[in-house]
């Protein structure tokens, strides 16, 4: 299956104490066998714990605890040439419910958006080019910026996903953010197979859909994530940030991926969506250039043209409070894109 591999420089961390051990790496991946792994689903507002699975309940569901938006990390995932094109629809729409919760992470200082949003924009000095090397030198950043903040939940977009934050705090409630935890839809059908001297296999989530890490897994990631060893592991397996992580996870830990259907990226067919439900998941996204009519498939009085990724329709479904949709009537209809 093709994979994509991304690459540029990259920042300089000093190693931490712990072992780095990983197996010698070879450039390609093939699809693995199959094995008994954790496939839950969140399709209900109704019934949001409810879960079809096989194998053993995940750690993280003994439990579950109160939780608030303070307690979650947000990482945005962006480069210098879409601050306006992307990331300004963001701030206009989710980002505005939880900046200060939210953290942007891009290749290029912007100090006019940064005084004029107020918004934590972290210039990780990575490569602006979409390479494997600098999609893991961003990710390398974020992991260390979300242990300085203590906070319980790491939660990693991309700049084309809206966040639904009720819904996304509903489903982190569900588990405890102590134990082991990691959230995501893989955008295969089967597990990898990194080939090395004793096959790996795991699962990992697709960035482009985003994904959910508890503290207490992430704590435990650190001998192959901190100071810049996350860098480190990526080249050792020749992998992209996304599936660094789940060899990270998976692999090297052995916590399983617990598959969520609340995740969406511009990978899918987004008009598939019953429009009922989009208010219950917790990303959506848009298709990009080659593809600008995959898009949920919900109107109201803003016209294709006005709100291309439905993101504005959204939000103001959601907080119809907003100034700038308070003057516009929203229906939720389908419509043929």
């Amino acid at each position: 299956f093709p994979v994509l591999f991304t690459g540029t420089n990259r920042r300089v961390y000093n190693n931490i104490d712990a072992p780095l051990v990983l197996p010698q790496p070879k450039a390609q991946l093939r699809p693995a066998l199959n094995r008994t792994h954790r496939n839950y689903s969140l399709t209900s507002a109704e019934a949001p714990l409810k879960r079809k699975s096989i194998g053993a309940a995940p750690t993280g569901r003994l439990n579950h605890e109160p939780l608030n938006i303070e307690d979650v990390f947000i990482a945005v995932k962006t480069t210098r040439k879409y601050h306006r094109s992307r990331l300004e629809l963001l701030l206009q729409t989710w980002i505005s419910q939880a900046k200060r919760q939210t953290y942007i992470f891009t290749d290029g200082e912007d100090k006019e958006l940064q005084l004029k949003t107020g918004i934590h924009l972290i210039n990780t000095n990575c490569s602006a080019a979409h390479t494997r090397q600098a999609l893991c030198c961003k990710m390398s950043v974020e992991y260390d910026k979300f242990i300085e903040s203590q906070k319980k939940w790491f939660c990693h977009v991309d700049d084309d996903n809206y966040v639904l934050l009720p819904s996304l705090l509903l489903l982190l409630s569900s588990y405890h953010h102590s134990q082991d935890v990691y959230l995501g839809r893989p955008s295969l059908d089967h597990p990898i197979e990194a080939p090395e001297k004793v096959s790996v296999q795991f699962w990992f989530a697709t960035g482009g859909a985003g994904f959910c890490i508890s503290r207490g897994l992430a704590l435990k990631m650190s001998p192959w994530a901190s100071l810049g060893n996350f860098i480190s592991t990526a080249e050792k397996i020749r992998l992209p940030d996304d599936c660094t992580i789940g060899y990270i996870i998976e692999a090297l830990l052995e916590v399983k991926l617990t598959h969520t259907l609340l995740f969406h990226s511009h990978l899918e067919n987004l008009r598939k969506l019953p429009f009922e439900t989009v208010l219950k998941q917790v990303t959506l996204s848009y298709g990009g250039f080659e593809n600008k009519r995959n898009v949920v498939s919900m109107v109201g009085r803003f016209s294709l043209a006005e709100d291309p990724t439905r993101f504005k329709t959204v939000h103001c479904l959601l907080y119809p409070e907003t100034d700038w949709c308070s003057k516009v009537k929203l229906i939720l209809v389908t419509e043929r894109l």
